[in-house]
């Protein structure tokens, strides 16, 4: 079964930067689309971004798009999330996932973006 670990949460103010790693047990997850979901309290997880398997290519949410940026490393077994100008809004609980056969997530990671 493929454990994914989330880190890098934390608290920052608006317009600050936050950079997550999400860290898989196998390194069969380089044949595997990664992505990131987040939730916020009362609210419905909700897509963030993805990366394909190649790392080519990647999708964002119109909320995040031009802000975040997602990449992998195969040599680590890691897939991070760049945030930038964050605000309020981004606060929530982020997910790393990882789709294949069936879906894997991981405990998740707190982000709180302050005024």
């Amino acid at each position: 079964q493929v454990q994914l670990v989330e880190s890098g949460g934390g608290l920052v103010q608006t317009g600050g930067s936050l950079r997550l790693s999400c860290a898989a047990s196998e390194r069969t997850v380089s044949t595997y689309t990664m992505g990131w979901f987040r939730q916020a309290p009362g609210k419905e997880r909700e897509f963030v971004t993805a990366i394909s398997r190649s790392g080519i290519s990647t999708y964002y949410a119109d909320s995040v798009k031009g802000r975040f940026t997602i990449s992998r490393d195969y040599a680590k077994n890691t897939t991070s999330l760049q945030m930038n100008s964050l605000k309020p809004e981004d606060t929530a609980v982020y997910y790393c996932k990882a789709a294949t056969s069936r879906d894997y997530w991981g405990q998740g990671t707190q982000v709180t973006v302050s005024s």
